[in-house]
């Protein structure tokens, strides 16, 4: 009986593992080369070559890796996601004089960026009466305005009243304490039981004429220190009641 032939070992195994290696270091130095100028079209095509190549696809030999332009210099930069506190607030400050624009309110509402926050300064005659805290009728809509951008945001809020330096004492009020304590609570009372604005998040806070902006020798000054200021805390201050 005939012996028979064994069948010749595949000689071209050898080409598949060739193959193989070849793919990854093709994908090795496209990687290498995207690294130097990536954004998220070339990473996502370069992931799903790889992928392909790895899973046993075509990989580079399809065509899908996109090299780089030189008119997309932009692209080469990978731009932060999350919003900085100081662009959240200048986004608030934006939205906040959009509102005092439409009021009709620019000669008597300013805003300004501090390090603790977005500080919207009220003359305090168009909130209140000389001498008095309730307020007025015709602010009542504006801050019902102001309190839907209040609610949109996370960051705490304070009101702050202030007064000049001529002393005050009436049948209502003892001091210029009293007067500016008293306008600060009122606004906050409003904020809560009318803008809806959560008490968690807001305090009063009354400071008198000890924290002018202006002089109170002249008529001009003492009108600017009579204010009521409503702050929005910059979040990096993690308990309001600690920055009094």
């Amino acid at each position: 009986m005939k012996k028979r032939k064994e069948k010749a070992e595949n000689s071209e195994r050898w080409l598949l593992t060739y193959s193989d290696l070849i793919t990854l270091l093709m994908v090795f130095f496209v990687v290498l080369y995207s690294s130097s100028n990536i954004d998220k079209k070339k990473y996502e095509q370069i992931a799903s070559s790889m992928s392909s190549a790895f899973t046993g696809g075509t990989g580079i030999g399809d065509g899908n890796i996109v090299q780089g332009s030189e008119n997309s210099s932009d692209e080469g930069e990978l731009k932060p996601l999350v919003q900085t506190e100081e662009e959240k607030l200048q986004g608030i400050e934006g939205q906040v004089d959009d509102i005092i624009k439409n009021l009709g309110l620019e000669d008597s509402v300013s805003t300004t960026i501090e390090e603790r926050g977005l500080v919207i300064s009220f003359n305090d005659s168009i909130f209140f009466d000389s001498a008095k805290a309730d307020i007025k009728e015709n602010m009542k809509t504006k801050l019902v305005a102001l309190s839907e951008i209040l609610n949109e945001i996370d960051n705490y809020v304070r009101v702050e009243g202030h007064t000049d330096n001529i002393p005050i004492k009436n049948e209502f009020y003892n001091s210029n304490w009293q007067l500016s304590s008293i306008r600060a609570s009122n606004v906050v009372e409003f904020l809560i039981e009318y803008g809806s604005v959560s008490p968690d998040r807001l305090s009063a806070v009354g400071y008198g004429e000890y924290r002018p902006i202006s002089d109170n020798n002249t008529e001009e000054g003492r009108a600017k220190n009579r204010r009521v200021d409503i702050l929005i805390l910059n979040n990096k201050y993690d308990n309001i009641e600690n920055n009094n």
